[in-house]
């Protein structure tokens, strides 16, 4: 089964947003915010629960007997449950963390102790750096190599083929994105991951920029590991790792040795990040309220003028799919003649927002030849974007030349 298509080849005549713009406090004002690829904006629901919870007098460290303490366990608790809800999967194998890298690398050196010289990980060009970092690392430190599956520059796809063909009895792992951060491309995470399992691999999906606009169901793809990111989806900035609980059960972390050792709690370095767990729970009730299913249908009817109307301009360069088929609502584009910084900083003075530079995708910008000329331009669709932003962007870019 192929991970869900994001937009497709059709799209509704009259799109309009999932969430209305009014349950964001933050898009207030003249902006047209297509910067949600770095960090969405939040909703009023999640910013009540967050405040709520510290000024509640239930907000406490956990594992204590008095009330708070017990309340926060249950909100822990809670939170769990209802991401097991959002991205089908098994509540007992949710670890928060500061960020995705920090939980990345955390899993990396915990990994680290199982692997031998000769052991192989396959990454690919097309990650965040992220989810590469840590294993280059990694290798250099235990003997194992790194090898790297590249995507077809003309295309921005990912061939299934072009990571299978780097499997063998050595690969020990396979580390891949859910979905570029800098491209949008959607790779078959499920064959990708079935593939890794006939090798005896595990599989890891970076699948922050999946998550926030494609239905997700862990127990469909039957991946081994999975990262996402809840400033990504509308939620306050914290990391999320998802793995088996047996294999969290297995490997072990480093922890300080008073930690609990049953899992997920051992793989919780410290204390949580309990206000963004109390909001990702909001986040995680606002986003099944939507359904996946429409959030994404209506991204895709407002990305697809955006990604037309950008193709359609003689002095821009889309990089990556320029079809509408399995990919996010993110396009990566140049100017001719101007540098990223200098078409952002164009658009930013009126009062448009998109990022520019590499995004960390550090592999895929240097494959494009990118690396050396500043990166690209990034623009996305998130639930609140309307096609006024769109146009907006659009006719602003049109008058670059």
């Amino acid at each position: 089964m192929h991970t869900p298509s994001v937009v497709g080849p059709t799209t509704p005549a009259h799109p309009s947003t999932p969430a209305p713009r009014e349950r964001f406090p933050g898009l207030r004002g003249p902006w047209a915010r297509l910067d949600g690829a770095a960090g969405t904006q939040v909703p009023d629901s999640v910013i009540k629960a967050i405040a709520d919870y510290l000024s509640s007098g239930a907000n406490a460290n956990t594992e204590g007997v008095f009330e708070a303490s017990v309340t926060t366990d249950a909100l822990i608790a809670r939170t769990r449950g209802l991401l097991g809800l959002l991205l089908g999967a098994d509540p007992a194998g949710f670890v928060f963390g500061a960020n995705m890298t920090s939980l990345a690398a955390t899993f990396a050196r915990s990994l680290a102790r199982t692997l031998e010289p000769g052991d192989e990980i396959v990454c690919t060009r097309l990650d965040h750096d992220a989810n590469v970092a840590p294993w280059l690392a990694i290798a250099q430190e235990t003997g194992a190599r790194v090898v790297f599956a590249d995507f077809d520059l003309a295309s921005g796809r990912l061939p299934t083929r072009n990571v299978t063909d780097l499997l063998n009895t050595r690969t020990r792992l396979v580390a891949f994105t859910g979905a570029s951060n800098a491209l949008g491309t959607i790779p078959d995470v499920a064959a990708i991951t079935a593939a890794a399992h006939r090798m005896g691999a595990l599989a890891l999906v970076d699948a922050v920029h999946l998550v926030p606009h494609s239905p997700v169901d862990i127990g469909t793809l039957e991946c081994d590991v999975m990262f996402t990111s809840a400033h990504k989806w509308y939620g306050p900035h914290a990391g999320i790792l998802w793995a088996r609980p047996e294999l969290l059960t297995t490997l072990r972390p480093y922890q300080v040795r008073p930690a609990p050792d049953e899992v997920p709690h051992h793989w919780q370095t410290g204390t949580m990040p309990l206000e963004s767990i109390a909001g990702i729970a909001a986040t995680a009730e606002f986003l099944l309220d939507i359904g996946m299913e429409r959030l994404a249908e209506q991204e895709r009817a407002v990305f697809a003028p955006l990604l037309a109307g950008l193709a359609d301009l003689s002095h821009v360069t889309v990089h990556g799919p320029r079809d509408l088929a399995d990919r996010t609502p993110t396009v990566a584009f140049s100017v001719a003649g101007l540098h990223p910084d200098a078409v952002a900083k164009a658009l930013a003075d009126q009062r448009i927002a998109v990022w520019s530079g590499s995004f960390y995708a550090h592999e895929a910008m240097a494959a494009l030849g990118l690396d050396s000329t500043g990166g690209a331009v990034r623009a996305g669709i998130s639930c609140y974007t309307e096609p006024d932003d769109v146009e907006r962007l659009l006719s602003a870019v049109s008058a670059l030349r």
